[in-house]
């Protein structure tokens, strides 16, 4: 595998770590992902140099981290700038937060530095120059902690006690859902057992480290696994109730023969491809969130009557909860809000279905109607009728120029007030719907109808 930028800036502060005396090595996912054979998106290096000799050796540093002894260390390679994070040796104190040791005590002891890291695949050390002399990612592995071993077992494990890897940062319990999700492991019994055990503390963790780690579940192509890890762990019932209880929760088998709300929602998780946008992401994971407040068996068949505006309050409230951008709320919130609309998209009036069309990022919208239908009935026709339309359509005509704006009503003699906004509204429907096509047109319209 080519070096890397990423890489090759790595080796650099290696070696001039090296030939001032101290020792330094790469540390962490990029040592896992190395010896998986994958290329790691960044590169951490761990040495015995303290954070104050960091800094003075590197012309472009930013001490973010020196406390804990992490610098920041930029470079430039091939026209890009690589920023690689040095870390001192240390082992850490008390952690009365939850999160971040109260201390640290720096180290010289590589062994002393891996211990007190989260998991055993995230735990090794790598010589880089032993790597580029023999080519052999395994010859070059510095492994404490067995880290090795479970990558060939594929096993996500703490080092060490488990419950006390958990108790100093609680986040971790959903670093190992993730991990396992996606290199596709198994989280190790008493590493499990410690997190089922230990769930409900993941409320001491805040609400964005809460929400960074759920988005890259959703997002890392392994979304369906990563779930169903947070349900038997008992972390989804702590991060998100709500889709807790979808568990069990039943549909009409003549439209659902696949299962309850839950095993659907799971089934709209599997299609979700890595790299996919957060906000369909969270859109397929909460589009029937409100099933299970609005479930009915009525005498005809199983109903869930007004179970998309109710969705909608619970999708606001999660982000709310979980501190969404505006951005991503405001598109999750109408990815929930019109994803029943499909169903009415081959009688909708030329004027609805444009408008339908205008709603932003509506590729979303069919993505998601798509991946429901083929957690469900599976029957695609209302999928490709509105695709075909939707993508044979122009802009032009899904946004046309008004032919009539506000000052045209003025100028014709109208007042300003609450009807202004009625009459623009029929105005637009008929030029939507090809019955008018110049502005002489629309204000006779507008004058027939009593305007």
């Amino acid at each position: 595998m080519p070096e890397s930028p990423a890489q090759l800036a790595a080796e650099s502060i290696v070696d001039r770590l090296r030939a001032a005396g101290y020792d330094a090595y790469f540390a962490g996912g990029c040592v896992r992902d190395l010896l998986l054979g994958h290329d790691p998106s960044d590169f951490d290096v761990a040495t015995n140099a303290r954070p104050d000799t960091v800094l003075a050796m590197f012309q472009r540093t930013f001490a973010v981290g020196a406390h804990f002894g992490v610098i920041l260390v930029a470079d430039t390679i091939d026209g890009r700038e690589i920023v690689t994070e040095v870390a001192t040796f240390r082992s850490d104190e008390s952690y009365s937060d939850g999160r971040r040791p109260d201390s640290v005590r720096f180290s010289d002891s590589a062994e002393e530095d891996v211990i007190r890291r989260d998991f055993t695949i995230n735990g090794m050390l790598l010589d880089p120059q032993i790597l580029r002399e023999t080519g052999n990612v395994s010859a070059a592995v510095i492994d404490y902690v067995g880290g090795r071993g479970d990558l060939e077992a594929r096993l996500v494990r703490a080092i060490g006690e488990p419950l006390k890897r958990f108790e100093e940062d609680k986040l971790r319990m959903l670093r190992a859902v993730r991990f396992a999700a996606r290199f596709e492991f198994e989280i190790e019994p008493l590493t499990e057992a410690a997190i089922r055990s230990f769930a409900s503390h993941i409320a001491q963790v805040s609400r964005e480290r809460v929400r960074d780690e759920l988005e890259r579940m959703l997002t890392e192509g392994h979304a369906r696994r990563a779930f169903e890890l947070l349900d038997r762990t008992g972390l989804l019932r702590e991060v998100l109730p709500e889709i807790e209880r979808m568990h069990g929760v039943e549909q009409p088998p003549e439209y659902h023969p696949e299962g309850d709300v839950f095993i659907h929602t799971m089934m709209l998780l599997d299609q979700l491809p890595a790299g996919v946008s957060p906000a369909l992401a969270w859109g397929a994971l909460l589009h029937d969130v409100g099933k299970p407040a609005t479930f009915q068996r009525a005498p005809d068949r199983i109903r869930f009557n007004g179970h998309v505006e109710v969705g909608v309050r619970i999708a606001e409230d999660i982000a709310r909860r979980l501190r969404f951008s505006n951005d991503e709320t405001e598109q999750v919130v109408s990815l929930v809000e019109n994803h029943m609309r499909f169903g009415d998209v081959e009688k909708m009036k030329a004027s609805t279905l444009k408008r339908f069309f205008r709603l932003p990022g509506f590729p979303e919208h069919l993505a998601l109607h798509r991946m429901d239908c083929l957690a469900s009935h599976r029957d695609l026709s209302l999928y490709d009728f509105a695709k075909s339309r939707y993508e044979a359509m122009p802009e032009h005509e899904v946004r046309p120029v008004p032919l009539v704006t506000g000052r045209d009503l003025i100028e014709a003699g109208y007042s300003p007030g609450p009807r202004f906004k009625e009459l623009l509204a029929l105005a637009e429907d008929a030029q939507l719907e090809g019955r008018v096509h110049s502005k002489e047109e629309a204000l006779d319209l507008i004058r027939s109808h009593g305007g």
